[in-house]
């Protein structure tokens, strides 16, 4: 599936918004929401998870995004709470940082050790910087699976026990696995495979020709053998400012689904279907109602509601929200 060429952003332009979120992490009042597409729910803002100005590794401090979040009570070794989070500046030297809390809604602690991956692993790499975390539980072999990029060009996987210490595994996705246009293999997030048991899928964004668009791949190892469809699974579609990014597969609904953000600053649907063979673009899931800006959502729920993490503000000075149903 293509799209006609759209106008080319710069990665930052993508990824600006007209305001920071700011750095209170106090769940304050709700703002109101309404539901955009029908049959999801409506999220309401809840507040920011962290408070940023209070956080112990410095580049933290100007920009934290790619939330994604692990109930790991019963499931690691040792948790530090029933939740981890694992988010990142994104900007060098980045840096793979992890929080913990008992519950979704927070407070939000950060752990002492951060970052628990730099942007050098000796005898592995050395890179500008890592970013856009995404952990991955395999209850089959009791480790968490951590994928991350760096550079812009890579996609890695190293997994752990704990969920904090981690050993290094190796890359899973290369542009060179992609069209010669792709210049980014970027933001990839890992899930089983809907209806193929044993089969997980990667969806990722690649920079073909200046313009920012969903892919996908496919493995029935976490760590190797993967394969990458050459086209992309969704290009951006009206109203979505010629960029997108940041794709979350929604199991809900029937499936089928794959959340992300636009270069317009909103959490958009677009229907795939559970063959991966679809591209209906359904409309905005949610606004960013104080930062004006969303992106990059993670999705985990707990006590009968869901709760969407994501990154909010202008591009370069982003946190972490949360928003519930």
């Amino acid at each position: 599936m293509g799209s006609e060429p759209r106008p080319a952003f710069g990665r930052r332009g993508l990824l600006l918004g007209a305001a920071a979120l700011g750095t209170t992490a106090a769940i304050g009042a709700a703002a109101p929401a309404a539901a955009a597409v029908p049959g999801f729910p409506a999220f309401t803002r809840l507040g920011a998870a962290l408070d940023k100005s209070a956080l112990s590794y410095a580049p933290a401090r100007k920009e934290i995004i790619f939330p994604s979040i692990r109930h790991v009570a019963g499931k690691v070794a040792n948790p530090l709470g029933n939740w981890y989070m694992y988010y990142a500046p994104h900007d060098d030297p980045g840096g793979i940082c992890l929080a913990y809390a008992d519950s979704l809604a927070g407070p939000w602690k950060e752990y002492s050790a951060n970052p628990i991956i730099d942007r050098n692993w000796n005898g592995h790499f050395s890179v500008p910087h890592v970013s856009s975390p995404h952990a991955h539980w395999n209850a089959a072999d009791g480790k968490m699976y951590l994928y991350f990029h760096g550079d812009n060009r890579t996609t890695r996987v190293a997994t752990s026990t704990d969920g904090r210490s981690f050993t290094y595994v190796g890359t899973v996705l290369h542009t060179s696995m992609l069209p010669s246009n792709v210049t980014e293999a970027s933001y990839a997030r890992v899930f089983p495979h809907p209806t193929q048991s044993g089969v997980f899928i990667m969806l990722f964004m690649g920079n073909q020709s200046g313009t920012r668009k969903i892919f996908i791949g496919w493995s029935h190892s976490l760590t190797s053998g993967w394969q990458f469809k050459q086209q992309p699974l969704i290009s951006p579609g009206a109203g979505e400012e010629g960029q997108i990014s940041g794709a979350h597969y929604w199991g809900r609904n029937g499936g089928g689904h794959v959340v992300y953000h636009g270069g317009d600053g909103r959490i958009r649907v677009a229907y795939v279907g559970t063959g991966f063979d679809r591209e209906e673009h359904l409309g905005v899931l949610y606004t960013e109602p104080q930062a004006t800006r969303a992106a990059a959502p993670s999705f985990a729920g707990e006590g009968g509601r869901l709760y969407m993490f994501y990154e909010a503000g202008a591009r370069g000075n982003t946190n972490i929200a949360i928003a519930r149903t």
